[in-house]
């Protein structure tokens, strides 16, 4: 401690020093007594603009390797990778112009630093310099927009009508989803149907809800088309998967869409990372309360084969609620086999 002390109050004491030191040069040119316009301060004020350049380089270029560990790895759907493409592309867009400007940015203050020996050069405008440096980052962008207003366009069409259908609700502070049951086909919901039970306010009214089950975690099979059916109950909710570079809001009174095809398996990942804990997640990205961190639920890809498997085994959320449907006054219960 004593030794930090000692450091800061070394530094402060320098401050100081050279603060007193530049009043009284600056006394003395308002005095117009020191008839030199620049001093050995001009000298080392541009000698510092190439310093921090390559310092600042150096600094970039080795955070950038502490960061890379924070990366996330190689996209788990067809469309992340397009995504990733994407990301990269406007990265060594960006990163170009980056080293361009700060290069020329922090070398001109040193080359063409104050000298009484010569005079600047008036050059007001340049209207072919103008139009350059307007079109050139206007047509950069526009190929960058277009090229992700077209990677957009194919995420947020419709989803192909063999794909599996998944229902993701967020409410404060959990997800829930819902599946379609052996006939495929997630039936209706109403707000108005939500109470201490029927958390999700399925609509058992329709045929299609009564075979529809709610598991505690998401299954998807590898390869396969699926489609996120999302809404809110609540607030505003964000659908993040993250390797499958999935988002989309969970907005109360309507309801998004997001369909992606995932290519790799819970256990190919894992295997590829190195982490037999690993497991793919959803997860909130809106602040949407004092609870917000609670908000994730595990999404496992499985092989087709294992999917449907696990697909086969669930009960319908109906079949294991029989009483609460009895209290319901419901005509098709004794069709369905649950009466």
């Amino acid at each position: 401690m004593t030794a930090v002390l000692l450091i800061t109050g070394g530094i402060l004491f320098v401050a100081i020093l050279a603060l007193i030191y530049r009043i009284f040069t600056l006394i003395g040119i308002a005095r117009d007594e020191d008839k030199k316009r620049a001093g050995l301060s001009n000298k080392v004020n541009a000698f510092l603009f190439p310093l921090m350049l390559v310092v600042g380089f150096i600094a970039i270029i080795w955070y950038s390797g502490i960061a890379k560990e924070y990366f996330l790895p190689e996209a788990s759907s067809v469309h992340g990778k397009e995504i990733d493409s994407l990301f990269w592309w406007t990265m060594a867009v960006i990163g170009a112009a980056f080293v361009i400007t700060h290069i020329l940015l922090f070398i001109f203050p040193f080359k063409y630093q104050y000298s009484e020996k010569r005079t600047a050069y008036f050059y007001p405008h340049n209207d072919k310099l103008e139009l350059v440096w307007t079109l050139v980052p206007a047509v950069v962008m526009a190929g960058l927009v277009i090229s992700g207003w077209f990677v957009w366009s194919d995420i947020t069409s419709d989803a192909p009508e063999d794909s599996v259908a998944v229902e993701i609700m967020g409410k404060q502070f959990n997800w829930q989803v819902r599946y379609g049951g052996k006939d495929g086909q997630i039936g209706r919901y109403d707000f108005r149907k939500i109470d201490a039970t029927n958390s999700m306010g399925v609509d058992f009214r329709d045929p299609s809800s009564l075979d529809d089950f709610i598991p505690r975690e998401i299954h998807v099979p590898k390869g396969k088309n699926v489609v996120l059916k999302i809404r809110s109950r609540d607030v505003l909710h964000s659908v993040f998967m993250p390797h499958f570079r999935i988002k989309m809001d969970a907005v109360p009174g309507m309801q998004t869409s997001f369909w992606f095809t995932p290519t790799k398996s819970t256990a190919e990942m894992r295997a590829e990372l190195g982490d037999p804990e690993f497991n793919y997640e959803l997860a909130c990205t809106e602040i949407c309360g004092g609870g917000h961190f609670a908000m994730k639920m595990n999404v496992v890809v499985d092989e087709p084969a294992d999917f449907e498997k696990w697909y086969a085994e669930q009960e319908a959320w109906a079949a294991k609620n029989k009483e609460y449907l009895s209290t319901l006054d419901l005509p098709n219960l004794e069709l369905a086999g649950l009466e």
